[in-house]
């Protein structure tokens, strides 16, 4: 709460609801759900938590190389990061996942952290590609191209991001030596005497983490995972729809999808408040469902993702008799 990066995530937040929310009648919006049939929400539910299965096991099998954790070990540390990453700011679930895992199955947390990472780069590429495939049919939808101009802009920066990381991080893994010296050196040059040591084992770790990366079956394994998980979030967005009166098709959902989870890099308040609402509100109005409508279709999806996965989350957390201080603490103890 002290620190101004949480702050500045506010304040964006708000920013992006007023743009949501602006000129939009709230108390059609509120009636809209509260016409909603919420039945459909709890096979969507179901839908989205086999898609957090298939990131536990993705995740272990990321793993393997450094120890193979079973997934009924690496669902509820899953879970974890969720709520980790739906609650404090900065994606800290990412870094409290790697947290657990090393209380539990001693992993190092950099070797952990550096198989989360390539997980998100997957993610992005694929988020990148469900735009990019379905981005045509927004256009045929509307006549104004700003907001296809824009999801163009986004997809181009997106990619140079996404796939260079993705291009790294391949080379460091299939060339660890050639890695590890050019970490020396950058560390040699740049860091000072007492730290080269500390900092030169995490490196090393790090790029334990990355041995998966070197069999092209593995990685096309995990791209395809990946596809996988995401297709069943986007069937979440379907079966949420199916509560509300109107109806686009799944590969327009996949787009909406795609373009808000891109969104979710965004500075903002924890939970996305805000940057994954008016996203989600715009390219609704884009496929031509009424504002309000669309207004109340992605505040309850926004509610029905962030509350059944934090809830579970933070079950398990307390269950690991941990609180975010001794997280911290046993962070920073390894590193």
């Amino acid at each position: 709460m002290k620190r101004w990066q949480f702050w500045l995530g506010v304040v964006i937040s708000a920013g992006f609801l007023y743009l949501a929310l602006r000129g939009l009648h709230l108390d059609e919006v509120w009636g809209t759900i509260r016409q909603a049939n919420f039945l459909w929400i709890f096979p969507g539910v179901v839908i989205y938590f086999v898609g957090v299965w298939v990131r536990a096991w993705r995740w272990k099998f990321m793993l393997r190389p450094i120890k193979n954790v079973s997934v009924k070990t690496m669902f509820p540390v899953v879970c974890i990061g969720y709520m980790g990453n739906n609650i404090y700011p900065a994606r800290a679930g990412e870094v409290l996942r790697a947290v657990v895992l090393k209380k539990r199955e001693g992993v190092p947390i950099s070797a952990s952290l550096a198989t989360v990472i390539v997980e998100r780069i997957f993610d992005g590429v694929v988020m990148l590609g469900f735009v990019i495939l379905n981005l045509p049919g927004l256009t045929k939808q509307i006549s104004d191209n700003t907001v296809v101009d824009r999801i163009h802009a986004l997809t181009l920066w997106g990619s140079l991001a996404f796939l260079g990381a993705l291009a790294v991080f391949l080379l460091a893994a299939m060339f660890p030596a050639r890695g590890e010296l050019a970490a020396n050196f950058f560390i040699g040059h740049l860091v000072p005497q007492r730290w080269r040591e500390k900092i030169l084992a995490i490196v090393q770790r790090f790029l334990t983490g990355l041995e998966f990366l070197r069999s092209p079956q593995e990685v096309l394994l995990i791209f395809f995972s990946t596809i996988l998980i995401w297709l069943l979030e986007t069937g979440k967005y379907w079966f949420v729809m199916l509560a509300f009166p109107f109806q686009i098709s799944f590969l327009a959902l996949m787009l909406v999808n795609g373009v808000i989870n891109l969104a979710t890099m965004i500075p903002s308040a924890p939970g996305y408040i805000g940057t994954f609402d008016a996203l989600g509100i715009a390219l609704l109005k884009a496929y031509h469902v009424a504002g309000e409508i669309a207004a109340g279709y992605t505040l309850l999806l926004h509610v029905a993702l962030w509350l059944p996965i934090t809830a579970l989350g933070a079950f398990y957390f307390a269950r690991e008799g941990l609180s975010w201080d001794s997280a911290q603490k046993q962070r920073l103890a390894e590193e």
